[in-house]
C-alpha cells in the first residue's frame, strides 16, 4: 500500500490543479448559464457522504459486533468526511436552489431530510467527543441509524413530489 502512496498523491494533486481549468472551460448549459456548474461541485459532494456514510455504517457494524478498535477508528473518520461533504451539499444547494426556484431553501422531502441526516452525522461526532465512557458504542449505533436513513434521502424525490426532479440515473 505504500508503494502507491506517492503515484496517487500525485494523480490526485494533478486532478486538484486541472479541475477549476476542466470545469472554466465546460460550456455554458442553456438554460441555467453559468450557474449550473455548481452542479460539478454539488452532484459528487453528495456521492462522497454517501460513500462515507456506507463507509461509517459498515466500520460501525464491525466495532459493535467483533469491538474492533480500528473500525471504530474508520467510522469516525468516515463520519467526519460525511459531515464535511454533506455540508458542501447543503451550501451548494441552495446556491443552485435560488436560480432555478427563486428561494434560498425550500422545506421539501429531500432538502429537509438531508439536513436532518447531516444532523445525525453531526450528532455522531459529538456524541464521539462528548458521551464519556461508551460513547463508542452509542455513536456506532448512530452511525448505523444514518446508514439506514441515507436511502431515504436519495428516493425522498420519487416517493414524494418535491422541488427536486425524481431519480433517472438510479431509479
Amino acid at each position: 500500500m505504500k508503494k502507491f502512496f506517492v503515484p496517487l498523491a500525485v494523480l490526485t494533486a494533478a486532478m486538484f490543479a486541472y479541475a477549476p481549468i476542466a470545469i472554466a472551460n465546460a460550456p455554458y448549459e442553456s438554460t441555467m448559464l453559468l450557474i449550473q456548474k455548481i452542479f460539478y461541485f454539488h452532484v459528487p459532494s453528495w456521492m462522497a457522504m454517501t460513500a462515507a456514510i456506507a463507509v461509517c455504517g459498515g466500520a460501525s457494524l464491525v466495532h459493535l459486533f467483533k469491538n474492533r478498535p480500528a473500525a471504530d477508528r474508520l467510522a469516525v473518520s468516515a463520519a467526519e468526511l460525511a459531515v464535511l461533504f454533506g455540508a458542501m451539499g447543503l451550501v451548494t444547494g441552495p446556491l443552485w436552489g435560488r436560480k432555478a426556484w427563486g428561494v434560498w431553501w425550500q422545506w421539501d422531502a429531500r432538502l429537509t431530510m438531508a439536513l436532518l441526516l447531516e444532523l445525525v452525522f453531526i450528532s455522531y461526532l459529538l456524541v464521539r467527543a462528548y458521551g464519556g465512557p461508551g460513547s463508542d458504542k452509542l455513536a456506532a449505533a448512530v452511525g448505523l441509524f444514518g446508514m439506514a436513513v441515507s436511502p431515504f434521502v436519495y428516493l425522498s424525490g420519487n416517493i414524494w413530489r418535491t422541488a427536486h426532479p425524481v431519480n433517472t440515473v438510479v431509479p
